[in-house]
């Protein structure tokens, strides 16, 4: 096995309250709370397909996998070592989790003949001509964008099945671009905030809609993930909502 850059080793952790192993890298973009609130809003039912694009080492296609028994996955990743890391983990959470190599613009051609009941991605928050690259290339490519949203989303709906669902986690900030870009191809949008404590603002928010859907635009009621104004001891503080995302795999409701 290859790491994913030459100077990483890979750590193998737990989440999802120990359903799902994780290998990923010390070193550069690591999993955290967004691709668990993202498989966390997927709508699936056992016996249907998924496609993460984007996946990484593949944490929020295994956190879908083990709430949802009976999927069958995908993931499209263009960075070798973290898609060689995603199958590792497919295998060692026994999970149907196919992965390809490949950028969003030009994906291997037997991706392009698969549809799925549901697509989803935590795509590159920041764009780079308005914030500070990273330092580590890999983190880079994790994390700053590229490819611009509007082509995310087009790819995500083309590979989505008639009235079939695509959801996005993103930053709230970047929701006007969201929402220009659902709305050119999918319908049926809902937004929900993702909170960081009461009377703060959002700071991420997840978008999701339907193919072919028709029901008017939604702004679901926010998630609070932690409890309190404020970090007041060590540990997590989630609330009984967050906590029985992250740690007992339950559904988000949108």
């Amino acid at each position: 096995m290859s790491d994913p850059h030459p100077d990483s080793a890979v750590t193998r952790d737990l989440i999802l309250g120990g359903r799902v192993v994780l290998n990923q890298p010390k070193k550069g973009y690591r999993a955290g709370v967004d691709p668990v609130f993202l498989a966390a809003a997927v709508p699936a039912r056992p016996g249907q397909s998924a496609l993460d694009l984007g996946c990484g080492v593949g944490a929020a296609a295994l956190c879908l996998g083990a709430r949802v028994p009976g999927l069958r996955l995908a993931g499209l990743e263009r960075e070798p070592g973290y898609a060689e890391l995603a199958r590792q983990n497919a295998q060692e959470n026994a999970q149907d989790f196919s992965i390809f190599e490949g950028d969003l613009a030009a994906m291997p051609a037997a991706l392009r003949q698969m549809s799925f009941d549901h697509v989803f991605a935590n795509p590159p928050y920041f764009r780079r001509d308005q914030s500070v690259r990273a330092d580590h290339a890999a983190r880079e490519a994790a994390m700053g964008e590229e490819t611009p949203l509007a082509a995310w989303v087009a790819a995500a709906a083309r590979r989505c099945k008639p009235r079939g669902t695509v959801t996005f986690v993103h930053r709230t900030e970047r929701l006007p671009d969201l929402l220009s870009a659902f709305q050119a191809c999918l319908g049926s949008l809902v937004v929900k905030p993702l909170i960081p404590r009461q009377g703060r603002e959002s700071q991420l928010c997840l978008v999701q809609g339907r193919k072919e859907g028709r029901a008017a635009f939604r702004l679901a009621h926010g998630l609070v993930v932690h409890d309190g104004l404020r970090h007041e001891r060590d540990g997590t503080d989630y609330t009984p909502d967050a906590a029985n995302i992250l740690g007992a795999a339950a559904a988000l409701e949108m």
